[in-house]
């Protein structure tokens, strides 16, 4: 499946679940881990996990079976693995905390 496929079946599974503050971030280049990353953050433990687990449905419709999903057990920060994107959905609070956008600043859109 193309990138680009990928990424739409992504943003619209998070769109569906009502995730929030969604950013794609290209790391081709930077980093080995994927291509991109997706960050979006969810209200509250259950929100995150469901908005994970929408991911996580959508791309198996679409015949993407993820590599791994991890953080479940908590919901604060769950990660869908799809290989060439993997997607971080986190309560605002974590979210602040880690700062993956500062982290890959350099790899974020220019603001229009």
């Amino acid at each position: 499946m193309q990138i680009d496929s990928l990424i739409e079946i992504v943003l619209a599974a998070l769109d569906e679940g009502k995730g929030r503050d969604i950013k794609i971030i290209d790391v081709r280049g930077k980093t080995a881990i994927t291509d991109f990353f997706v960050i979006a953050s969810g209200t509250s433990d259950r929100h995150v996990r469901s908005l994970a687990g929408t991911v996580e449905a959508s791309a198996k419709a679409h015949e993407v079976q993820p590599f791994g999903l991890e953080g479940e057990d908590t919901g604060e920060w769950v990660v869908v693995d799809l290989g060439d994107v993997v997607v971080h959905v986190m309560k605002p609070p974590v979210r602040e905390f880690y700062q993956l956008e500062k982290l890959w600043a350099d790899s974020l859109p220019a603001a229009a």
